[in-house]
């Protein structure tokens, strides 16, 4: 299905579904750069819609020469799915539905039901390996803080949204599938990631960079350089490859952060006056006091404007209070020890590159 110039026919073949996305963006240009794959993108999208950036670069190289392929695809449609992964040899399955839109119904259908379809596919066309690309927030109920929190912390009983939960199921989906058909599979679980490309600086850019802090302002976080993330996908693919990592690891889920806790919101506001918008003081609001702007913002919504097909306000619900105000960090040992994982990039050196990086394209949103 995918050509192979002469010279390159040692390449393996790998997938990446939801290959258009922040992270997977970033993992096929890894995938690529490492010179050991032929690179299948699917995405939804009728083509791969490249950037300028993109198509005079890596990419577009790739893809003009055979070592990248796109192909439309819905992970919700089996056939589909089963003809792109045709001659695969490992599949990373990052596709994922919007985690603003706490749409249950949307989410069970792209995290569930399409990481059910990507197994299936995956063992009808004989595919050696599956990474799956979770979340850290599958352990997070949304009301106690996690500090420290390790593989070994179970799955809470209530989630605080849509997409935490199918990312659970999902998640569970693809650890049982491990010894499937010969298949090997590993669940990734990120912290919050940040990069070039992210909406992190967007977002609090077209806030006008105001120094706003919710809640009391102590709380940790645990982010993580989306290279840091693309690495551990690669770690895992590397560790499931040998027969001893694939005992280790097979089934099994890591937590992957820059292991660099540091205060949410001191770490936002150093992106902020990086980006030149320095304030002398920082306003406090109590969660007594938004707590009930959120829960009325809320009802309106799900009552009144979501039948009229209005957006959803990303920041002012009662899930974004919950991730904005509690303690979240994790522990990478089992990453660290069992796939080799390390940050390959520090919190002070990607601060210097990041912020580099996005100079330009903040005059965008000023």
């Amino acid at each position: 299905m995918d050509p192979s110039p002469v010279g390159q026919e040692a390449r393996r073949l790998c997938a990446v579904t939801g290959g258009r996305g922040f992270m997977a963006r970033h993992l096929v240009a890894a995938l690529l750069r490492s010179g050991d794959w032929h690179v299948r993108i699917t995405d939804l999208g009728p083509d791969v819609a490249m950037e300028p950036d993109e198509d005079d670069g890596l990419l577009g190289a790739a893809l003009r020469d055979g070592r990248a392929t796109y192909i439309s695809v819905d992970v919700c449609q089996l056939a589909q799915l089963t003809q792109a992964l045709e001659g695969v040899d490992t599949v990373f399955h990052t596709a994922t539905a919007d985690q603003i839109k706490n749409n249950f119904n949307l989410h069970y259908k792209v995290n569930v039901e399409g990481t059910k379809n990507v197994i299936e596919a995956c063992n009808k066309c004989k595919v050696k390996t599956l990474i799956y690309t979770s979340s850290s927030g599958v352990v997070f109920d949304g009301v106690h803080g996690l500090f420290g929190a390790d593989e070994s912390t179970p799955y809470p009983d209530k989630f605080p949204d849509a997409y935490t939960q199918t990312k659970a199921e999902a998640e569970k989906l693809v650890m049982r599938a491990n010894g499937i058909d010969e298949l090997l599979t590993c669940c990734i679980r990120p912290g919050s990631i940040f990069g070039p490309g992210d909406t992190l600086v967007p977002t609090l850019v077209s806030y006008g960079g105001m120094m706003i802090i919710v809640g009391d302002g102590k709380n940790c976080d645990d982010f993580v350089y989306v290279e840091n993330v693309v690495h551990a996908h690669i770690c895992a693919e590397k560790t499931l490859s040998t027969k001893d990592g694939a005992k280790r690891s097979g089934g099994k889920t890591y937590f992957i952060t820059n292991m660099e806790p540091v205060n949410m919101w001191d770490f936002i506001y150093m992106v902020l006056e990086e980006l030149g918008y320095k304030s002398r003081f920082r306003l406090r609001i109590p969660l007594c006091l938004l707590e009930p702007i959120t829960f009325v913002v809320n009802w309106s919504y799900n009552n009144i404007f979501s039948h009229y097909g209005m957006r959803q306000p990303g920041m002012l619900t009662s899930t974004r209070i919950k991730y904005a105000t509690l303690n979240r960090t994790f522990k990478c040992n089992n990453a660290v020890e069992q796939l080799g994982y390390k940050a390959i990039v520090s919190l002070k050196v990607v601060t210097l590159i990041f912020l580099c990086s996005i100079s330009i394209l903040s005059i965008f949103f000023l």
